[in-house]
């Protein structure tokens, strides 16, 4: 018995739609308590505009068949260039008055990892991360080494320091200055959590089922002594397997010793978890148990997105296989 050329017709193009390969993509710019009105309605426009150059940038790649990796690259890119976010351009000053910035970038799927730590002079950290991964033996690079590995790579922009400067990161410096020096011998560290998180990252999912995962920051305001936060640092900041990928952002402190990017991922893969629900169980109760907070954005391989953070807001924006997409900003807001 035959079926009728067009019920034949149909299944071909059912079969075909179940078929098309899912890509996803989610990006963040930062955690933090940003009271409602301390944005104007022209400074919320221009980040929500922000977010959406960075999800096109990203999807762009990923609706033309490109990797994972291209894609979370991209966005991380615009991020970088925007002053609005902690993380090139808008990065945040250290205790001496210049810009220590950090960039961590992984490939699901082959478990490639590069990162960067206190570079100074490489306009675009999340570049030299990929360079690190792409073209040296080693996954980190820090300091002065990451500077003498970035003069090998003429393809990598350079500027002076002061071009990270910005205004208003500048009287953040001051006024963490006067506060530490009100304070006579407090220990900033333990007694005064930020209020503020502006590193940015991006997780991907392509049309090869592969996972990609990026994270880029200019780290703590008033840092001393070359600290380093979580953002480059794999497994804590950043982490992509085959199965998940995350990007976290918040206090660094506690996302290092809570190892919170792969303690999603290892939620999911090992006890059957899914993405939401490591992604919570991390973010809402494991690092504020410890006295930290912050937020994290993740995706799967089915291309499940989740973004819990704990700190009032996170910058975000996302892009879900069925082409819905929106960005945020505070807890409560609807997406735009």
């Amino acid at each position: 018995m035959r079926f009728p050329v067009l019920i034949v017709t149909m299944l071909a193009a059912m079969s075909a739609t179940a078929a098309e390969p899912k890509t996803a993509l989610v990006i963040h710019g930062g955690a933090g308590f940003v009271p409602k009105d301390a944005l104007s309605e022209e400074d919320r426009r221009d980040v929500h505009a922000t977010l959406n150059r960075a999800l096109d940038a990203g999807n762009r790649i990923l609706q033309d068949g490109g990797t994972s990796l291209d894609a979370v690259e991209a966005a991380v890119l615009v991020l970088e260039e925007s002053p609005r976010f902690n993380a090139g351009k808008g990065a945040v000053f250290n205790a001496k008055g210049g810009h220590e910035l950090d960039a961590s970038i992984m490939e699901g799927h082959t478990r490639r990892a590069g990162a960067v730590a206190g570079v100074t002079t490489v306009r675009s950290p999340i570049r030299l991360a990929r360079a690190v991964m792409e073209h040296s033996p080693h996954v980190m690079l820090a300091g002065d080494g990451a500077e003498a590995f970035a003069d090998t790579r003429p393809e990598l922009e350079r500027v002076p320091n002061t071009w990270f400067d910005t205004d208003h990161r500048k009287r953040a410096l001051e006024k963490a200055q006067r506060e530490e020096a009100s304070k006579s011998g407090a220990r900033p560290l333990e007694d005064d959590a930020p209020k503020y998180f502006g590193t940015v990252g991006a997780v991907a999912l392509d049309k090869h089922g592969h996972i990609a995962a990026a994270t880029s920051t200019g780290g703590m305001t008033n840092k001393k002594w070359g600290r380093v936060g979580d953002a480059p640092i794999i497994g804590a900041g950043t982490w992509a397997d085959d199965r998940c990928g995350v990007s976290g952002t918040g206090w660094g402190e506690f996302y290092i010793r809570s190892a919170v990017a792969h303690d999603i991922c290892a939620r999911v893969a090992y006890r059957g978890d899914s993405l939401q629900a490591a992604a919570e169980e991390v973010v809402n109760k494991i690092v504020p148990a410890m006295g930290g907070d912050g937020g994290a954005i993740a995706l799967d391989r089915d291309g499940n997105i989740a973004m819990p953070f704990n700190s009032g807001s996170m910058f975000r924006g996302w892009i879900r296989p069925d082409g819905t997409r929106g960005t945020g900003i505070h807890e409560d807001e609807p997406a735009r």
